[in-house]
């Protein structure tokens, strides 16, 4: 019967179920933040306070560093607020509304890609979504923050590969060239239209979980990517949803040796089991609540903070 229901309704009906599920993880020991040069990050709304707390004190958990800092979306309440307080070490949160866009789109998770810029100069910031889980040792993050390198989470085990050059790229993923489709595909089938003399490179990454270095390049790069995205899709078309994820892969890809990390262990939920060696799921929408998978790793995550 829940499957004939319309989507959004079915959705909100299963986030409810995900919600109430999930409430041991306000019996969970607060977070201890640790001012190492290390920042856990996300923007987040009121909406996915519970999955939030769950996606970030389980990482922290597994990797026993970082401050807490958060994006409010703009409907975070008092209540929240109080909640984030308590079990995150009085995180640092910032208003979406204050983010400086100038030639940026609005929305789509540019504001949340703009903080990071701004702000990489002397820490080094992890993106985290809110419908991530962490359920294992996390090694590859620590070496990659010990060795002040950004990492990519990749989009599919298809990009294991890592970075390529863009004309490469494009000849890897579509050898039939330019194709149309959603905005991620209209850029990537086009990234060969970019002067090769750039030395640009590209990733298929996921922007749900992202290693931003110290150090690293800000908004000059992303922005001199935008004028190039522009002139492939179109300016109004670069504010649609899909974007920014496309401008975070490109900027990962241009780091210096980023790390990549191993998909069988890293991995997007799609309706599949994962591996026992498997140590962290991001939930994409489409398959988010199916076989109620995200809540079973849920709990295990909950325990795991608890010790049991």
């Amino acid at each position: 019967m829940n499957s004939l229901l319309p989507r959004r309704w079915r959705a909100k009906k299963e986030a409810n179920a995900h919600a109430e599920a999930i409430q041991g993880i306000l019996n969970t020991p607060p977070i201890v933040p640790k001012q190492d040069g290390v920042v856990l990050f996300s923007m987040i709304g009121t909406a996915v306070l519970l999955p939030y707390l769950v996606a970030v004190k389980s990482l922290w958990n597994e990797l026993q560093r970082g401050r807490i800092a958060i994006l409010d979306d703009g409907t975070l309440t008092a209540q929240d607020r109080a909640i984030l307080a308590h079990h995150c070490g009085d995180p640092e949160i910032m208003r979406i509304s204050d983010v400086v866009l100038n030639e940026f789109p609005a929305g789509g998770t540019w504001e949340r890609l703009l903080t990071i810029l701004d702000r990489r100069s002397g820490e080094y910031w992890i993106q985290l979504d809110s419908d991530t889980v962490t359920i294992g040792p996390v090694p590859e993050i620590a070496d990659a923050i010990a060795r002040n390198r950004s990492f990519v989470f990749l989009g599919g085990e298809d990009a294991s590969m890592g970075p390529l050059p863009l004309k490469e790229f494009r000849e890897h993923f579509y050898p039939e060239g330019e194709a149309e489709g959603h905005v991620q595909t209209r850029i990537e089938s086009r990234l060969d239209r970019v002067d090769g003399s750039r030395g640009w490179k590209y990733v298929r990454g996921c922007s749900g979980f992202a290693g931003f270095a110290a150090m690293g390049a800000g908004r000059p790069l992303a922005s001199a990517f935008l004028t190039e995205m522009k002139g492939m899709i179109g300016e109004d078309d670069v504010t649609i949803w899909g974007t920014e994820q496309v401008t975070s892969n490109f900027q990962l890809a241009n780091e210096r040796e980023p790390a990549v990390l191993p998909y069988d262990r890293y991995m997007n939920y799609w309706n599949e089991a994962w591996g026992d060696d498997t140590a962290f799921v991001h939930f994409v929408g489409t398959h988010r609540h199916d076989n109620g998978a995200y809540i079973d790793a849920s709990i295990a995550a909950i325990d795991r903070i608890n010790g049991s």
